[in-house]
C-alpha cells in the first residue's frame, strides 16, 4: 500500500522530470535545424513525416489544454511546436517548395490550431483525434526511419534530436502514468520511445565519417 508520504516523493520526482523534459525542449529540434543550415541541403529529411508530426503534437497540446491537464505534463508541446514550424520551414526552403501551396497550408494550419485552442472546435473531436495521433505519429517517424535506411545517408539527421525526442517520450511515459494514467497518451509515448530510439541508431550507423583534411 502506498503512503501519502511515499505518493507525495512520487509526485515531486515526476514534477521533476517533468521540468527536465520541458527544459530539454527548448532544444530539442535546434540541433536538427542547425544542421540543415549549416549544409544548406536538407537531404535525408523527409517533409511528409515532418507535416505528420506537426498534426500528432498539435492534437497532443490541444487536447491536453482542452482537458485542463496539469500544464507540467504537456509544457513541452507548444514548445516543440515552435520549433517544429521552423524546421519544416528550413526544409522548404532548401528544397525548393515555398510557395503559394505552402502559404495556404499555413493559413489551414493555423486556422485549426485556433479552432481547437478556443473552443470552436468541440472537445469530442480531439477526443476522437487523439487515438488517431499513435499512429499518425509513428508513421510520421516509420517514413523518416525508411528514408535514412534507403538513402543510407544520415549526414542531415541530428542524432542529438533524436536522442532528446527518445529521452523526453521516456520521462512522459513516467509523468503522465503518475498524474492522469491516461491510456492513450501512455500508448502513444510508449510507441514513440521505441520509434525516436530506432531514428537515432540508424542516424548513427548511416552517419558518413569524417574525412580528414590533408596538409
Amino acid at each position: 500500500m502506498v503512503t501519502i508520504n511515499e505518493f507525495s516523493y512520487v509526485q515531486l520526482f515526476s514534477d521533476v522530470l517533468s521540468i527536465i523534459t520541458i527544459l530539454l525542449c527548448f532544444i530539442s529540434k535546434v540541433p536538427q535545424i542547425i544542421n540543415i543550415l549549416k549544409m544548406k541541403n536538407a537531404v535525408g529529411m523527409n517533409i511528409v513525416g515532418l507535416l505528420m508530426e506537426l498534426f500528432s503534437y498539435t492534437t497532443m497540446f490541444s487536447y491536453n489544454y482542452r482537458n485542463a491537464y496539469a500544464l507540467l505534463t504537456y509544457m513541452e508541446y507548444p514548445i516543440i511546436l515552435v520549433q517544429e514550424l521552423i524546421l519544416i520551414l528550413c526544409v522548404l526552403y532548401y528544397n525548393k517548395q515555398l510557395g503559394f501551396a505552402s502559404v495556404a497550408g499555413a493559413g489551414v494550419y493555423f486556422s485549426m490550431l485556433t479552432a481547437f485552442l478556443s473552443g470552436v472546435a468541440p472537445r469530442e473531436l480531439l477526443t476522437f483525434l487523439v487515438p488517431l495521433c499513435t499512429p499518425i505519429g509513428a508513421s510520421s517517424k516509420v517514413v523518416q526511419l525508411l528514408t535514412i535506411i534507403r538513402s543510407k545517408n544520415s549526414e542531415c539527421i541530428s542524432i542529438l534530436t533524436w536522442f532528446i525526442s527518445a529521452f523526453t517520450n521516456l520521462t512522459r511515459v513516467f509523468t503522465i502514468y503518475v498524474d492522469s494514467a491516461d491510456f492513450t497518451l501512455l500508448l502513444n509515448f510508449i510507441v514513440n520511445v521505441f520509434l525516436s530510439s530506432s531514428i537515432m541508431f540508424a542516424a548513427y550507423y548511416y552517419k558518413p565519417p569524417k574525412t580528414m583534411k590533408s596538409d
